[in-house]
């Protein structure tokens, strides 16, 4: 069994459906509502743990009613509380989504006690990173926290897999210690200083960031697949066909753990984004997050489905 480590976020996360966007000023009632645990780092645990992976997970937690779900949710999910902080007097993240009937959405949160994550929380959690397989982080909790895991796992050998989102300009130097960094094509712009929108090809991008450090770029592309890019060449694995998006808001999650997962087990880079292209379509097709993580018997039959309906 693959053994991961997660430093991450908590958040609780409440989604709304509305019919669009709003105009300032105007209230629009939903037809859809979901409450449930999230944050990039609980959804990517409770993904690798769905998977089969043996998952700690270090995340932060207020001393609000509302941390009593985070500890529910792990204890129900099979992960580990030995490194889940309560900090006291600060109240526990929260994430409002809000979903379009296309699948589209934007969200408004407060990460709260995320942002209360030091340094030294990673270090006492030291013999358990040394001990496992891999070790994948986000960017809802401090930087110098991420950074100091990162080295952390670099220093005893233990392969690293950063998701750089929501991206923030000025980490590059987090590089040197990741070993694959898996971005959408607006964070890959975002790392390097640029607009989000700026027209220099992803590819281009991607190359430039190898220079930084990295070992290894997996830039998801949404519906083009993903863009494995290394020192020696550059790939596309392409995306799952025939796919109907309900809700986009955890594909990038159930993506990246599937990829640690896999690579945490061995498997070559090219089967590990092949894989996580699965998850993310499979995610994309529930409302909710937490719905659309499978399991490693759902993923593999949605797998054997998919390609079946496309010969």
């Amino acid at each position: 069994m693959a053994k991961i480590v997660i430093v991450g976020s908590f958040v609780v996360g409440l989604t709304i459906r509305v019919p669009r966007m709003p105009v300032i000023g105007e209230g629009l009632i939903g037809d859809e509502f979901d409450m449930g645990p999230g944050g990039k780092g609980t959804n990517q645990a409770i993904a690798a743990a769905r998977l089969g992976a043996d998952v700690n997970l270090l995340a932060c937690v207020g001393d609000d009613l509302l941390s009593k779900v985070a500890f529910d949710t792990f204890q129900k999910e099979g992960i580990a509380l030995d490194h889940i902080h309560r900090i006291e007097g600060v109240n526990t993240a929260v994430g409002v989504v809000h979903l379009i009937p296309s699948g589209d959405n934007w969200i408004v949160g407060h990460l709260g006690a995320n942002l209360e994550m030091q340094t030294e929380h990673v270090d006492a959690a030291e013999d358990l990173i040394a001990g496992s397989d891999l070790l994948l982080s986000q960017f809802e909790v401090p930087f110098p926290v991420v950074q100091r895991a990162m080295a952390l796992a670099r220093k005893h050998g233990v392969q690293t897999v950063w998701n750089p989102a929501p991206a923030q300009t000025g980490s590059t130097e987090i590089l040197q210690h990741v070993d694959v960094l898996t971005p959408n094509e607006t964070e890959v712009r975002i790392l390097l200083d640029r607009p989000p929108d700026d027209s220099t090809p992803t590819l281009e991008l991607a190359q430039k960031l190898l220079g930084e450090g990295v070992s290894c770029l997996v830039v998801t592309l949404g519906e083009k697949g993903s863009l494995v890019v290394t020192p020696e060449e550059a790939t596309t694995v392409p995306a799952v066909p025939n796919i109907k998006a309900v809700d986009v808001t955890g594909a990038g999650d159930s993506f990246n753990a599937a990829l640690a997962v896999s690579l945490a087990e061995g498997k070559p880079l090219s089967d590990a984004v092949q894989l996580a292209n699965y998850a993310g379509a499979f995610a994309v097709q529930h409302l909710g997050v937490i719905d659309g993580l499978p399991t490693r018997d759902e993923l593999a039959s949605f797998q054997k489905e998919t390609v079946r309906h496309d010969q």
